[in-house]
């Protein structure tokens, strides 16, 4: 099948960069995105998300003039809906951005057209949700238009380079229509392309981040026991970890972004009754925010009216995406207890977050603060010189939730560190 002409609805983190790969591989590709203030940005050559390597790929796809944007779609051989899909507040999947952008398709939906979603999803809502909302254009999918489901599975900080080399799972609501987003997709994608059903393509992306979850609960569970049995939870994870079928991974102050810390909801949306793993795996991870406050508080003493500089809001390192990030969640509820929180953010100091003090600078977040909190391993965080720091700050109290800092380092420039996963019987 053959395309000249696409849409891509959503211009974040996965559609820019997916509408701007099209655009530099030959296609016509028209971004579209409801926000005006991200298509008079990108229209203006200005970029509102951070990627490394985006910059100068949007760049060449503006240049090349095969990428247009727009606010709304237009004809096309080929629409990819690419928005978000966050949770509720009662933890259920909120799909209005899908159902949306579906049905801004539907005025322009032709015969021998193709239709691909790429949000993460509950299973069956390519079948359940999307078909019914195209098929008001009076045609059908399978049979008049292509459908499928292909979710991204790239990580934050190598998209440009995952999106083209990963692995793309692609589900059909058929199989013609699993082959017509295999033709698409490989205008540019060099690693396998394995052919699916729609729901299984869902669910596969929904088990990958799901797995991590639950591998990550287990992680912050061990640092919770490494406290109380008085060891050092890093060196017991990378003994563990030589046992050739054992790979643990790193313990936090708890999992954010959109995908790991919402995907696993989504299951226990589907079938509440058989996914107690999953959902006390969410229990764990959820609570670690509550549990890195008990040891910031053990570590002064009392909180309340003390000024504490909490170092990066990112839900991982050296990204500035804040979706979900247990960073913010643990500096909010600092600021509920009656701290005053200076935040700092690295990737993002013109971040504007409700009831918290974000800081344009890492000195005027420490200067005069009472402790320093390490809450995001970004790399201009965790290779700061402790001598410097030591100038720029009266405080000699740090507590490092990540692991990011050399006790020793630390130590000899002064400072008393509190680590997250080591008791205080550890020789470490």
């Amino acid at each position: 099948m053959n395309f000249n002409k696409i849409c891509v609805l959503g211009l974040g983190y996965i559609g820019l960069p997916t509408a701007s790969t099209f655009a530099t591989h030959g296609l016509k590709v028209l971004g579209v995105d409801v926000n005006q203030k991200v298509v008079d940005t990108l229209r203006k050559g200005g970029l509102h998300i951070h990627e490394p390597g985006l910059r100068t790929l949007v760049s060449a796809a503006l240049g090349s003039g095969n990428l247009s944007i727009s606010d709304q779609p237009d004809n096309a051989d080929a629409f990819i809906i690419a928005v978000p899909t966050p949770f509720k507040r009662d933890k259920k999947a909120d799909l209005k951005y899908v159902i949306s952008a579906a049905e801004t398709i539907v005025p322009y939906l032709r015969r021998g057209n193709l239709v691909i979603l790429e949000s993460t999803s509950p299973p069956r809502t390519t079948v359940d949700v999307v078909a019914p909302i195209l098929a008001q254009s009076g045609l059908e999918a399978g049979k008049d238009f292509y459908l499928a489901y292909s979710p991204e599975r790239v990580l934050p900080g190598q998209i440009i380079r995952e999106i083209i080399e990963n692995a793309r799972v692609i589900g059909g609501l058929n199989q013609e229509s699993a082959k017509a987003g295999r033709d698409l997709y490989l205008t540019f994608v060099r690693g396998e392309i394995i052919l699916t059903s729609a729901t299984s393509a869902e669910m596969v992306k929904l088990m990958e981040n799901t797995y991590r979850d639950v591998n990550i609960a287990i992680a912050n569970e061990f640092s919770r026991l490494a406290d109380k049995f008085g060891i050092d939870v890093w060196e017991a994870i990378t003994l563990a970890n030589r046992h050739p079928r054992v790979d643990i991974l790193h313990p936090g102050p708890g999992v954010g972004g959109h995908c790991i810390s919402v995907d696993p909801w989504f299951l226990v949306e589907a079938a509440p009754e058989i996914t107690p793993l999953i959902q006390a795996a969410r229990g764990v991870n959820d609570s670690q925010p509550q549990y890195v406050v008990a040891i910031i508080k053990k570590a002064l003493g009392e909180i309340k009216g003390k000024k504490i500089a909490a170092l990066g809001l990112a839900y991982k390192p050296n990204v500035d995406d804040l979706r979900e990030s247990p960073a913010i969640t643990i500096a909010k509820l600092l600021h509920d207890e009656g701290a005053i929180v200076q935040c700092y953010e690295p990737f993002k100091k013109d971040a504007k977050i409700k009831d918290l003090k974000v800081m344009d600078s890492l000195d005027s977040a420490i200067a005069d603060a009472d402790a320093l909190v390490l809450l995001v391993s970004h790399t201009p965080l965790v290779t700061l010189d402790p001598n410097e720091i030591a100038e720029k700050t009266n405080t000699r109290i740090l507590i490092d939730t990540v692991n990011g800092w050399s006790d020793e380092a630390w130590k000899a420039a002064g400072f008393r560190i509190t680590r997250l996963g080591v008791g205080s019987g550890s020789h470490g």
